[in-house]
């Protein structure tokens, strides 16, 4: 069952991730973005991406992989609890140095390194999500951040059939 914020919740920050199963016992290993960069860090460095709520999770993995992909290839849906919202960083529209880092399309190297340096100076970074933009996902490196959230939870996912329909 889904945690309810605070104050009706338990507090802290709940973040989601969704990840094909085979991969799921190593969803925060930032093995992904270490092999080939994300949006908010270059290749070689291992970047956990995740989302403040379980809808934008499942659409920042459908945007890359389609939802026939979720429909058909089993998936795990990840959530664990930031005790200290203090260990969060978060970085607002006019925060970000280049308005089209917030769009949809190919990293810059210049946003790559952006996010780069945030994620050296902190355990987690909170930046607002390019496929919704009215919410937001959370980054962080295992190394760093590890002993500020948890422990996970996951629960097989199901997509919705109806965002799959017969051709």
């Amino acid at each position: 069952m889904t945690p309810l914020p605070p104050p009706l919740g338990p507090g802290g920050l709940v973040f989601w991730r969704l990840d094909q199963a085979k991969f799921g016992a190593d969803w925060n290993s930032g093995e992904g973005s270490y092999r080939v960069g994300g949006r908010w860090n270059s290749r070689g460095v291992r970047a956990v991406y995740a989302a403040l709520d379980p809808g934008t999770a499942i659409l920042e993995v459908a945007v890359h992989k389609t939802f026939r992909t979720l429909d058909t290839v089993a998936h795990v849906l990840t959530w664990a609890l930031i005790a200290d919202a203090g260990q969060v960083h978060v970085v607002h529209v006019k925060d970000v140095p280049n308005s089209n880092w917030l769009t949809p399309g190919t990293p810059s190297a210049g946003q790559q390194a952006f996010g780069d340096a945030l994620l050296k100076a902190h355990p987690f970074v909170l930046i607002p999500s390019v496929v919704s933009a009215h919410s937001w996902n959370v980054i962080f490196d295992r190394a760093v951040a590890a002993s500020f959230y948890g422990p996970a939870t996951q629960e097989p996912f199901a997509l919705d059939p109806r965002l799959h329909p017969p051709g």
